[in-house]
Parts: structure tokens; sequence; C-alpha cells
């Protein structure tokens, strides 16, 4: 085996520094693609005349395809390079963004998102696996957490520069914005990022990667579909069920493959299993939350696309705070009282947001969003790290995509069920309005398109409510999160080095 050199020989060097600001560039697109399109999805849904369920998959096919990528997307990167890895990543990002800037109809700007999610697959874990080789122990932590600044700050603003884009421009903007981040990262990469790669990586396990997508796609079409469809239509049960069926076939595979995909015994290491945990409940409740909060601002309070994004800035402050911050925190503190202590502000924040009404003021959603972005800051850098120090150097390419995969995985699953409990709490109560047209049951931008004040103020209403359940379970979920880290992670500041691999 190839033991890459960087940390010891170039630990002095400056150049590493410059090779984080080139993998945080890399990194800022990803964030911010993440959240710039949610501002537009009332834009998308008039412009493209697009449902319900055709805005979720809008914004989970990206993450869908990304999540169920990426483990395979780190082995390419350990087999010929992390450094090819980025840079096919940037590449297939960049044409994905175009293709997407130039749909004119639902089928083809989900299509093109599958592409953009291909390539962040190649783009994430090379850039945290790429990072991890480059830094010494005794700065990794501080690196990390300003990687992890990087990947917050990119999902902060999103909304509001996709809030600009759109009163000033139009919607195909929010993906032609990408590319000049993508060639100016392809071009400070040629010269500042170095290779490396593991000579003695396995081979791909191509029955783990169908089987894990398999499992997450049929399961996530069975969430978005449900509110439509209804949960115990025959079809969404059919999918639940395929999910669990091969969720299952995938582990019993990984245990007895020759050369795993994901290696199940990892997640025997609490430290490693309970931090993965606390960043995909952590995500799950950010996803979920800004894909309806957008519409919330627009629909119900009655702000633009720029005003609406604008007043999504608090949770980026929240994020910029909390990220650099949280390795002093852990230092100091402990794994076990910093991770579980992000996730309970995460909880605090998605409560806040369940008292939201059609006339509340601002200040309640300010507050909720800068808890919510200090939280998951706070929680996500440390358990980053502890993931992170429980994998050998070789690995890193896939130790850094299975950290992404909970991350992204976690999101689309909170844009899945948070957005499908709003919908379903929202047809629910729309549908004990008799004689309404199907346009207005379906979405509150149909029912504003009617022009009935009375229809309008019922379905805002309607909303409102969807809205509060969605908020709950993710507060929910995110106390379940601080539990898991508070039973499991160890009490001690920072386990050694690769001590899980040598157990």
């Amino acid at each position: 085996m190839k033991r890459n050199s960087l940390v010891s020989s170039e630990a002095l060097d400056p150049r590493r520094w410059w090779t984080l600001a080139v993998l945080c560039l890399s990194l800022l697109v990803i964030g911010l693609d993440n959240t710039i399109l949610n501002v537009a999805l009332p834009t998308l849904q008039r412009d493209l005349d697009a449902t319900t369920s055709e805005l979720q998959w809008i914004v989970d096919v990206y993450m869908l395809v990304f999540a169920g990528v990426l483990l395979t997307a780190g082995s390419l990167g350990d087999r010929f390079g992390r450094k090819r890895a980025l840079t096919l990543g940037l590449l297939i990002f960049g044409f994905g963004s175009l293709g997407s800037a130039l749909a004119e109809d639902p089928a083809q700007l989900i299509a093109m998102r599958a592409v953009m999610g291909v390539g962040g697959a190649f783009i994430m874990p090379s850039t945290l696996s790429i990072l991890t080789a480059t830094f010494p122990a005794h700065e990794r932590g501080k690196a990390i957490g300003i990687w992890a600044g990087f990947s917050g700050l990119g999902i902060a603003i999103g909304p509001v520069a996709g809030g600009w884009l759109i009163e000033h421009a139009d919607w195909s903007w929010i993906f032609l914005v990408n590319l000049p981040i993508v060639l100016g990262a392809l071009v400070a990469g040629r010269w500042l990022v170095p290779e490396s790669r593991d000579e003695s990586a396995p081979q791909l396990d191509l029955r783990g990667f169908t089987l894990s997508f398999a499992a997450l796609s049929t399961l996530i079409w069975g969430l978005i579909e449900a509110p439509a469809r209804g949960w115990t239509d025959g079809l969404v049960l059919a999918a639940f069920a395929v999910a669990a069926v091969v969720l299952v076939a995938f582990v019993r595979w990984e245990r007895r493959a020759p050369a795993p995909m994901l290696d199940i015994a990892l997640f025997r290491n609490p430290r490693f299993s309970a931090s993965s945990a606390a960043i995909s409940l952590a995500f799950f409740a950010l996803f979920g939350m800004i894909f309806f909060l957008t519409q919330y601002l627009q629909m119900v309070r009655g702000y633009d696309a720029l005003e609406a994004g604008l007043r999504t800035l608090p949770v980026a402050v929240g994020l910029i705070l909390g990220g650099p911050s949280s390795a002093k925190l852990a230092e100091r503190f402990g794994l076990r009282v910093v991770v579980p202590l992000g996730l309970v502000l995460v909880a605090g924040g998605m409560s806040l947001l369940a008292l939201a009404d059609a006339d509340s003021g601002y200040g309640l959603i300010a507050g909720m969003l800068l808890l919510l972005g200090y939280g998951i800051g706070t929680a996500m850098a440390p358990a980053t790290d502890a993931i992170m120090g429980s994998l050998p150097e070789a690995k890193m390419s896939v130790g850094s995509a299975i950290n992404d995969t909970t991350r992204v995985a976690g999101g689309a699953l909170g844009v899945a069920v948070l957005g499908s409990l709003l919908a379903s709490g929202y047809r629910g109560d729309m549908d004990s309005f008799g004689g309404l047209p199907e346009v207005a049951r379906d979405s509150l931008a149909g029912a504003l398109m009617l022009g009935d004040p009375q229809v309008a103020a019922a379905a805002q209403d309607a909303f409102v409510s969807g809205m509060h359940t969605a908020a709950l379970v993710a507060a929910a979920v995110a106390l379940a999160g601080a539990a898991i880290a508070a039973i499991f992670l160890p009490s001690e500041e920072r386990a050694p080095a690769r001590e899980a691999v040598a157990a």
C-alpha cells in the first residue's frame, strides 16, 4: 500500500492553506446548489407548470443521485486519484448546470439535476479526503472546521443569491451562476491541489452500488408520491416494501462481499456510527426546513424572492459562528457534550418554527434560523472529525464519501419526509372545502392563482398547519440524534488516531 506522504513532508508548507482555499471553493458550489433552488420554487411552479411532487423531485433527485453515487465515487477517487475525481466532478457538475439552465419542462430539469448530482458526488468526497491527506493531525480539526463552515455558508447564502437572481434576471441564472465558480476551481486546482491515491484499492462493488441506489430511490419515490396517491396506495406500499427488502439485501451482500463498497463493520465503532447518525439527522432537519420555509415566506408572508432570501441570512450567521468555534468547544468539553448540544439547538430552532403563523413577526423566524444554523455548525465539524479519525488513511475517499452520504441522504429524506408531511396536511385540510379545483388542492401556489381571497386564506392556513407538523417532527428527529450522540459518543476529547481500524 502506498502511504500518502503529504502530511509528513509538507506539514509546514504554506501551500496547504491555498489547497484548502481551492477545496472550499469547490465545496461552495455544492452547498450553494443545495439551497439556491428553493427560493425559486414558486417561480418554477408557475413558469414550468410543475406540480408539488415535481417540485420535490426537482430538489430531491439531485440529492438522491448524489447520495447513491457517493460511495462509488469515493472508491474511484482512491483507485484513480482524488484530484482526478475532483476535476471530473467539476466538469460534470458544470455540464449539468448548463443543461438545467436550458431546461424547458420539469422532466428536462429533473434529468439535468440528476447529472449535477453525479458531479457533486465526485466533488464532495474528494475535497474532504484531499484535506485529510494534506493537513497534519494537529491542524486537521481547524481545517475541517473551515471546510465545514464553507459547506454551511454555501447552503446558507443560496436562498439570498437565488432571490437576487430571480428578481434581477430569471430562474435559469440560479444554475448559470455555478459556471464561473466551477471554472475558477478547475484553474486553481490544476496548480494548487496535490494528487493522492491508494494503489492497492480494490475493485468496484457494482452490486453494492446497485442495491444501495435502488433502496434509497424507491424509498424516496414512495415518500414523495404518497401525499398525492395516498399513504395506503398499492404502489406506495409496494415502494416501501421493495426499499426494505433491497436494503436488507444490500446489508447482507456488503457483509460477505470480497471488496465491499461500505464496510458494515465500521458501524460497530460507536464513535463512527453515532457521528454519522448525528450528521444525517441534522441535515434531515435543515434541508426539510429550507424546502418549505422559502415557500412560507413568499406565499404566506408575501415577500418577493429576494426579500425571502435575505430573511434566511440568520442561518448563515449561525453556521459561520458555530463551525469554526466547534473545534475549541470539542477540545474543552468533548464530543459527548458538543455534538448533542448542537442537535438540541437544532431541535429548539425547529420548535420555534412550529409557533409561526401568517401574522408572526420576523423576529421569531430570525431566532429560529440563528439557533438552527449555530446548532448545525456546532455539531457538524467535530462529528466529521470523529468520522475521519476512525478510518485508515488509505480509505480517506471512501470514508469521506460515507460522511457525505450521511449528509446528503439525510437531506434527501428530510425534503421527502417533511415535504410529504406538509403536503399531506395541506391536502387534508383543503379536502374539507367542496368544489375546489385540483390545482388548489395540490398546492398553495395553485390556490393563490385562482384569485379568490377566501380560498387563498384557507390555503395559507392549511399550509401553515402542515408546516407546524413538519417542524415538530424535525425537532423530534434532532432530539433523537442528540440522544444517540450523548449515549454512544466517547466522553474523551479525541480518540487515538485510527484506533477503530486497529480494533
